[in-house]
């Protein structure tokens, strides 16, 4: 693909990767914890050498994506503070739904909606860790009350995050132009002028 060379520079490469190890390792933890939680997606357990393995494998996918999604929080957290401009985004969100996106507040690098999706995948994050280390009984010998509260708190965020994963990857197919963010790094200057204004002034100057 030929880049303009005019073209902003969004993430670094490692950002990107640092980006693309919480996704792999996500939807790994996904279709395995699919086959955990109902016995109609148990015939995922043989994407992982069969159910022995996957059992195995997914804390340990988990205790790498925890770690990962980490340093994106400490990277990201202070590009994601709520602003007023991200208040009143999030008001008139149904007009960029309805694909009326001219009149939306000026946003930096992240918009209303995706600072909510960052703390709210954070929130999950934190409590999918605790809870899996709850029920990780191989190396954690918790009381058995401790245990269940932890599959239920386990299985509920688990839930939330993948309805949330799967609203961020609808949203980026559908902002064209995004996806090429997370390939290249890059985005176009028209993109950034129309969807992030506030951080295209901030790289242009303009």
């Amino acid at each position: 693909m030929i880049r303009d060379p005019k073209d902003l520079k969004r993430y670094n490469a490692s950002e990107r990767a640092n980006h693309w190890v919480v996704g792999i390792s996500f939807i790994l933890l996904a279709l395995s914890g699919l086959a955990f939680f109902h016995p109609a997606f148990f015939p995922l357990t043989q994407l992982f050498g069969g159910p022995v393995w996957a059992r195995i494998l997914h804390p340990y996918v988990g205790v790498l994506m925890a770690l990962a999604f980490l340093v994106i929080f400490l990277r990201f957290k202070h590009l994601n503070r709520m602003t007023a401009a991200d208040r009143e985004w999030l008001a008139k969100a149904r007009n960029m739904v309805d694909g009326n996106d001219h009149d939306m507040p000026e946003q930096g690098k992240y918009n209303g909606g995706q600072k909510v999706m960052f703390w709210v995948l954070a929130l999950c994050m934190l409590l999918m860790t605790l809870s899996g280390v709850a029920i990780w009984r191989a190396w954690f010998g918790f009381d058995i009350t401790v245990v269940r509260l932890g599959a239920v708190v386990h299985a509920a965020a688990g839930a939330v995050m993948i309805a949330m994963i799967m609203v961020h990857v609808y949203a980026a197919i559908w902002v064209k132009g995004t996806i090429r963010a997370m390939w290249y790094g890059t985005v176009t200057r028209a993109w950034a002028k129309q969807h992030h204004r506030g951080w295209y002034r901030q790289m242009t100057g303009k």
